[in-house]
């Protein structure tokens, strides 16, 4: 599957909306699928004066919706259904193609379940795809199709798009323009969360169908977040398997405190309420690994009181495990400039510290002196007293692979950085200062830079600058 094309606009946020939408410009919505998604979608819509037309392959599904009544168990949901039916602004219908030609935008909520290999199943998709095709070959006005249920990156482009255009002989953009549009509704209060929202988010084809798809959405709310479609494609699997996550990271807490006899609630009561740290956006942006004095020491020392109590902790067994993937992948990066001289901006294991204690990049460097790679490095917080020393022994007998490695530190960190960019091919950038990024903009042409930290916002688009996750 193909995804370098499915747009990459940067993220923004609009400013508040200065009106309520107005009855002329507010679009008719088909929506293709009577699930939770579907049903909640067109009721919370038709409450705000949208005209809303359902679609389903179940009969009775689509009875139950005529009848203003809600085809699942849902808080508030029959209620809304029975006002739009009530007033003319929600109807249901087993005939896709009709919908689509009565309406302006189609909304996809379709299911996706899980294929043979694990992937997802896509057939559901396809075929309401080329339904909606088929209503636009009879169609001359511009349409807009919105997914919104969970499909791999790449699909609302690679797969819907072509199946459209190919049933239908429109072309995207001129005929027709296509969304991504994630929902992130829970059952039981799914109501609740469509009319507050904890984020709104919109991946369009172009500006066209962005603008129609946006004015839906602000009676609601006022930041909506536009980007790319693959991003949020991507989000919506993000948003899911980070909640498993936390469902099994606060399983195997409980497992492990009642091993030890320790009321798991009060210790999670706790937890949360650290919301600097525990519950926000920090750790949660993708670079380099992981290291210090405490958090590979605390992993191992949890891991190891679980094997010694019994208990089973997948999840935090593979920590240590995912954290050794991400600095071989750096390894493997280097390795591609075999022969090259490397230098390291940064050697700490985080910026504005001398802490060298189980330092990632000492790792990197460590494997890469070992495979013969001429290397040098600058961190301006090393000053080599006698308390770097001291530091520097502690190291080199907690970890005897890094043991060559420390006997040699002193001798190959320069004391200028201006010195290491001058002296070096490749630049391995593992702290995001002011200082590494005038550096990295003052280099020769020729030098290349693995960024390891995401060093700039809006990283440079240049053969010689790779990140390791982005």
């Amino acid at each position: 599957m193909n995804v370098l094309h499915s747009s990459v606009a940067p993220m923004r946020t609009a400013g508040p909306s200065t009106a309520a939408i107005a009855e002329a410009s507010r679009p008719s919505i088909s929506v293709i699928g009577l699930g939770y998604v579907g049903a909640v979608s067109m009721a919370c819509l038709s409450h705000l004066g949208f005209r809303m037309v359902g679609v389903d392959v179940s009969a009775e599904r689509v009875r139950t919706i005529k009848e203003g009544r809600s085809p699942i168990v849902e808080d508030r949901l029959g209620d809304l259904l029975g006002e739009g039916v009530q007033n003319g602004l929600v109807s249901a219908t087993q005939n896709l193609v009709a919908a689509v030609l009565e309406t302006d935008v189609t909304f996809m909520s379709v299911g996706t379940p899980t294929a043979s290999d694990g992937g997802c199943d896509l057939k559901y998709v396809r075929q309401a795809a080329r339904g909606i095709g088929l209503a636009l070959a009879m169609k001359s006005a511009y349409h807009v199709v919105v997914l919104r249920c969970s499909v791999p990156p790449g699909t609302t482009l690679d797969v819907v798009v072509p199946e459209i255009e190919k049933a239908s002989g429109r072309k995207l953009g001129k005929d027709f323009g296509v969304c991504f549009n994630p929902e992130f509704l829970r059952e039981g209060v799914a109501v609740a969360d469509f009319f507050a929202p904890p984020k709104t988010v919109i991946g369009a084809s172009d500006a066209r169908a962005e603008a129609v798809v946006s004015r839906i959405y602000t009676a609601i709310d006022e930041k909506l977040i536009f980007t790319s479609i693959a991003a949020a494609e991507m989000v919506k699997y993000v948003d899911n398997v980070w909640h498993a996550t936390k469902v099994a990271f606060a399983n195997e807490v409980g497992r492990l405190c009642k091993a030890l006899d320790i009321d798991s609630h009060d210790v999670m009561n706790i937890f949360v309420k650290d919301l600097k740290l525990n519950l926000s956006p920090y750790y949660l942006k993708p670079g380099f690994a992981f290291g210090g004095s405490c958090l590979p020491k605390e992993v191992r020392a949890v891991a190891h009181i679980a094997e010694r109590e019994g208990v089973e902790l997948p999840l935090v067994a593979s920590l240590m495990a995912t954290n050794r993937c991400h600095i071989a992948l750096a390894a493997d990066m280097l390795r591609a400039h075999q022969g090259k001289r490397i230098g390291f901006l940064g050697l700490t294991f985080k910026a504005n510290t001398d802490d060298l204690r189980e330092s990632p990049t000492l790792d990197l460097m460590a494997t890469l002196e070992a495979e013969g790679f001429e290397i040098a490095a600058y961190d301006p917080n090393l000053d080599f007293g006698p308390l770097l020393l001291s530091q520097i022994d502690y190291v080199r007998n907690a970890v005897p692979r890094q043991a060559r490695l420390m006997d040699r530190l002193q001798a190959i960190t320069l004391k200028d950085g201006h010195d290491l960019v001058e002296r070096s091919d490749v630049l391995v950038v593992s702290h995001a200062t002011d200082e590494f990024r005038r550096l990295v903009r003052g280099r020769g042409k020729h030098v290349h830079v693995v960024d390891l930290v995401r060093l700039f916002k809006d990283p440079p688009v240049e053969d010689t600058y790779q990140g390791i996750a982005w």
